[in-house]
């Protein structure tokens, strides 16, 4: 009889601990939770377990001035950012007054982060085609000056190729009636420029001012 109500008390003590077990919070690896989410660094978003991964890119190009360049970019889906700024010269950290006075060799540009799921370069470099015109040298409408000049500043051979491949096939459609004259050099120092530039017609309401649309 003694023996028999151990094996009894034995094996209740087994169901209780059962239960117990049974009852303690799942782990990360069960819940599905993987942890913080990663940080995007350097434009670049790792995937994580069930995520597509998103990769931002970065775009520069010269226009022209580039108050009208940043509002165009801003409208297209799949941008994420655009910022005004200087860059292809000789002088670090350039001021705008410097610039003007065409002393420091370089380009009023605008540099782009975005998406390639919703916008391709390609397509970004489609828009920068019909935005300005390309066949004027150290100018831009009313704008003289190297500053103005029409450059695309690229970020990987990539970027550079299909510059050189939209170039080829405007010029063989014959899309503009003289040559282009559309630099296509890898992207330097990007300096940006003061904040009173940045959304510079946007914080005035305005729309655009020479660019086409």
């Amino acid at each position: 009889m003694r023996i028999i109500l151990i094996q009894v008390l034995m094996l209740l003590g087994l169901l209780v601990a059962g239960c117990t077990d049974a009852g303690k919070p799942a782990t990360h690896a069960s819940s599905g939770d993987m942890g913080p989410k990663p940080q995007i660094t350097g434009g670049v978003a790792p995937a994580t377990e069930g995520e597509a991964s998103v990769s931002l890119q970065q775009a520069m190009f010269g226009a022209g001035c580039f108050w009208g360049v940043e509002a165009t970019f801003r409208k297209v889906p799949g941008v994420v950012d655009a910022a005004v700024g200087y860059s292809g010269g000789k002088t670090d950290n350039p001021s705008y007054k410097q610039v003007c006075y065409d002393a420091t060799g370089h380009a009023e540009v605008v540099h782009l982060t975005f998406d390639p799921a919703k916008v391709t370069y390609e397509q970004l470099l489609e828009i920068f085609f019909k935005m300005h015109d390309p066949t004027q040298l150290n100018r831009q409408g009313p704008d003289i000056g190297d500053q103005y000049r029409s450059a695309v500043f690229t970020y990987s051979p990539e970027q550079a190729s299909a510059a050189r491949a939209a170039i080829e096939r405007l010029t063989a459609a014959k899309r503009f009636r003289r040559p282009i004259v559309t630099t296509i050099e890898p992207a330097p120092t990007f300096w940006k420029a003061e904040d009173y530039h940045q959304r510079y017609l946007e914080k005035r309401g305005l729309d655009n001012c020479h660019v086409p649309e």
